[in-house]
């Protein structure tokens, strides 16, 4: 892909373009977002207000702070949930997007022993350890599960790390990448490695990624972005779904 830097307007543009992608390949459904630090301003990020992601449309996208709050004309309102995007921009320069997804076949690793490792070479990404956030130990016994404010925005940030993804216990997880399309390639073969490592566990030992398989893997997918992201595109286009 294209390494000039973008306009605002172009980040919204692909913005749309992730919402819709990360629903039409079960990722998303009424619930999860998705976010793009504003390239104009690196102290914001653009979200959409609080809908669902498929029905998001330019117009519908505003800014935000890392202080988790909104600078919007309209007055709109976003996702509770900001801050877990707010306090992953702060920890991390690195990052110029971030997924929050409920996807199904993460809760298993969340909850339980199993370490989601990577199976595959299309998820390396995931290196020797995808941590767990655990939200009883910043937030106590009686949280609603939701990262609504900023100390549990820093406490998953915190658990995420270094790393490009992070699962939330009893609640899905998040997905990090230098850009839209790597955070939702991350996002989509997360979600299909937790699949297939919990078929191949029920069959017998698994035998997963080395970290030189992993390292070389990445570095070839980091190079492949573009052709995913037109796919998933065209899909899309296919099934009338395109914005």
């Amino acid at each position: 892909m294209s390494t000039a830097p973008m306009t605002r307007e172009q980040a919204i543009d692909e913005l749309v373009w992730a919402n819709r992608i990360l629903v039409n390949e079960n990722v998303l459904d009424g619930f999860g977002h998705v976010s793009v630090r504003d390239p104009e301003r690196a102290d914001r990020f653009l979200i959409a207000r609080s809908m669902a992601p498929a029905l998001v449309t330019a117009a519908d996208v505003l800014g935000c702070d890392l202080d988790g709050t909104v600078h919007d004309a309209q007055g709109r309102r976003t996702y509770m949930e900001r801050f877990i995007h707010s306090e992953i921009y702060r920890a991390r320069p690195d990052v110029l997007a971030v997924v929050h997804s409920h996807s199904p076949a993460l809760i298993p690793f969340g909850v339980t022993g199993a370490r989601l490792r990577p199976i595959c070479h299309m998820s390396s990404f995931l290196g020797s350890l995808t941590p767990v956030f655990e939200i009883r130990l910043s937030g106590g016994e009686s949280t609603d599960m939701l990262v609504r404010n900023a100390a549990l925005g820093r406490a998953l940030a915190d658990t995420l790390g270094p790393h490009p993804v992070a699962l939330m216990r009893g609640h899905g997880g998040v997905a990090v990448g230098v850009s839209l399309p790597q955070a939702v390639f991350r996002a989509v073969y997360t979600e299909s490695n937790a699949r297939l490592q919990a078929q191949a566990m029920a069959l017998g030992a698994v035998e997963y990624l080395s970290a030189g398989e992993s390292g070389a893997a990445t570095e070839t997918n980091n190079g492949q972005l573009d052709r995913p992201w037109q796919l998933w595109k065209q899909r899309l286009v296919e099934a009338g779904r395109a914005p």
